[in-house]
């Protein structure tokens, strides 16, 4: 019996356009094509690509048993019928929500159970409700709302216990306030500070235990207190202070 390779198959799903309510009105106007635009198979790119041309049909699909199709059909559905999905069982259809689902609405899906779909929220929703997420019990949803939220507000993520936080944080907070992590025990959010603290307050770092730290604030303290740095036993330190020394010589 001659072997028949998979190249021999068509893999490609179809539907019974019989049966279709779309048929043959959609295939006749080239809306739907078997194989490769149909709404009928479970295959998301044949769905996406259905929704596509036929759009004004989404709002059918969003009760519809198939997850995929849901999740698919929100993406092109009236925005004011995505309320309904909220608090959809499948959490790959909520985070296509939370994609599109009007600003003042996302405070509905703070406490989502899932990771992703707060990190939507923690994305879109407005700066005034961030507040509320600072909390939140994921790292990189908080790292969201650091990158976002008013820098007046920064203050409740300082001690933050995860150190990416803490970096986004850093990298915003008012350059008054950077003396507050001098002293944070993640060097590089202490190299972060020694990049954007006034050039005389990074003398602080001279003693850091971190080289990298050193080397930054090295390049950048006046010159006048530069001295200060000239014992380090890092090379990499030492050189920079020597650059920087010839440079005024």
């Amino acid at each position: 019996m001659a072997e028949i390779s998979i190249s021999d198959l068509d893999l490609t799903p179809t539907a019974d356009c019989a049966v279709c309510p779309y048929y043959p009105e959609l295939p006749r106007n080239g809306n739907c094509i078997p194989g490769d635009a149909c709404v009928r198979v479970e295959s998301g790119r044949q769905i996406d690509r259905f929704f596509r041309k036929n759009p004004g049909l989404a709002d059918h699909y969003l009760k519809n048993p198939f997850w995929e199709r849901r999740a698919i059909a929100v993406r092109y559905a009236t925005q004011n019928r995505l309320e309904d999905l909220i608090e959809d069982k499948d959490e790959v259809v909520r985070r296509a929500v939370a994609y599109r689902l009007p600003i003042n609405q996302l405070h509905r899906l703070i406490k989502d159970e899932d990771r992703e779909v707060r990190i939507t929220v923690a994305d879109r929703i407005a700066v005034t409700e961030l507040e509320a997420m600072v909390e939140d019990e994921d790292y990189l949803v908080r790292c969201y709302v650091a990158r976002r939220i008013s820098p007046g507000r920064l203050f409740r993520l300082i001690n933050d216990i995860d150190p990416q936080v803490r970096k986004e944080v850093v990298q915003r907070i008012s350059i008054n306030s950077l003396g507050l992590m001098v002293h944070d025990n993640d060097a590089e959010v202490r190299k972060v500070v020694a990049e954007r603290i006034a050039p005389e307050q990074a003398i602080t770092f001279v003693r850091d235990k971190d080289w990298r730290v050193r080397f930054t604030a090295a390049s950048r303290v006046p010159l006048e207190i530069l001295h200060e740095f000239s014992g380090d036993f890092d090379s990499e330190v030492q050189s920079v202070v020597q650059e920087r020394l010839g440079c005024r010589a």
